[in-house]
């Protein structure tokens, strides 16, 4: 686990960098990236969250780690906090990060999510999905504690660290804070439509497709999806099925959801797409690139406005295999999208 060193220099004012629709796409440039997340339960009433003291720096601070080659920043924040607290996690809003020089000259770049703690009775099949990780390090991590979150402002041993938290409570007082993800995902890379002769909705993935697949499954634990819809041609069900066969869950296969049907009939996919965005669960809907302007259309009648402004608005909308992560809210005046995200899972 690589995390910021007590004598680490920030830049300027240790920077903090908000990308909402790209906060999980490593950039090219020789930066240093982490990822953790900011536990947090409400308990009489009172929100909370939960610290970590690492007793090499004897600090306390929020649990991160270091990103490794082959997974997303989301996955890298999962894991991290799982390995740090011992207890798994399902990511929700992204928040501000921020940037430190390292001693050696270095930027550091640490990316934040709200999270949730997973309960193995709702969140068994996403857990189901996810690779093991390493118990507690004891030299690491020493001790862990929920703290309300003034106390818990106190006890950071870096101002800076309060960025993250700042925002967190700002969603919790604006009602954003409890969330869903609504993962929206077009299919992986198809073989080329002047290169198959059968039948259009039969058309299968490439190699590269599968490992778009593939590397699907964390991400989508990571939200915690328990509903997986897709169009029911190939190259749709085939893209889900690594997550549907790690997780369990049963798939639901839509007519709606392909290209000719929704040429037919756009109302029925937005349809789908409200139904999904009032369902309590997490979910994920995976259609094709004609079908996504309508489903982001519907996603952005529900969303903030500066959400909406936000969401891909140009062909080809997502690259085959990638996904956005739509956060929603149960708001007074029904489901809202209160932040979405990119996420372009690696693949190796």
């Amino acid at each position: 686990m690589s995390t910021v060193p007590h004598s680490a220099r920030p830049l300027r004012t240790a920077t903090p960098f908000v990308d909402p629709l790209g906060a999980t796409s490593v950039p090219h440039a020789p930066v240093i990236e982490t990822a953790g997340a900011l536990v947090w339960r409400v308990r009489h009433e009172r929100l909370q969250v939960q610290l970590v003291h690492r007793p090499h720096y004897d600090d306390w601070s929020w649990p991160k780690g270091k990103h490794d080659t082959g997974e997303s920043l989301a996955t890298t924040a999962v894991r991290e906090v799982t390995e740090e607290t011992g207890k798994p996690v399902v990511l929700g809003l992204p928040l501000p990060g921020l940037q430190y020089l390292t001693p050696e000259g270095r930027v550091k770049r640490v990316h934040y999510w709200a999270a949730r703690r997973a309960h193995h009775d709702e969140d068994g099949r996403p857990l189901a999905a996810r690779v093991p990780v390493s118990p507690v390090n004891k030299r690491e991590i020493d001790e862990t504690v929920w703290l309300d979150v003034d106390a818990a402002a106190e006890r950071l041993t870096r101002t800076t660290d309060r960025g993250p938290l700042d925002a967190l409570v700002e969603a919790h007082h604006g009602g954003r804070l409890a969330t869903r993800a609504l993962v929206i995902v077009r299919h992986g890379r198809a073989v080329a439509r002047q290169s198959w002769f059968g039948d259009e909705q039969e058309r299968p993935l490439t190699p590269i497709g599968h490992a778009q697949a593939a590397a699907l499954v964390p991400v989508l634990a990571d939200y915690g999806v328990r509903t997986v819809v897709s169009s029911r041609w190939e190259r749709c069900a085939t893209t889900m099925d690594p997550y549907v066969r790690a997780s369990g869950l049963r798939p639901e296969y839509s007519d709606s959801l392909g290209e000719a049907q929704h040429e037919r009939s756009p109302a029925r996919v937005a349809a789908a797409v409200r139904d999904l965005l009032e369902t309590s669960r997490a979910s994920v809907l995976c259609t094709h690139r004609p079908v996504l302007p309508t489903v982001l259309d519907v996603l952005g009648q529900h969303s903030r406005s500066a959400v909406a402004a936000a969401l891909p608005r140009r062909d080809p909308y997502l690259e085959p295999g990638e996904a956005l992560v739509a956060h929603v809210a149960s708001t007074s005046k029904g489901p809202r999208v209160v932040a979405a995200e990119r996420v372009a899972p690696p693949v190796h």
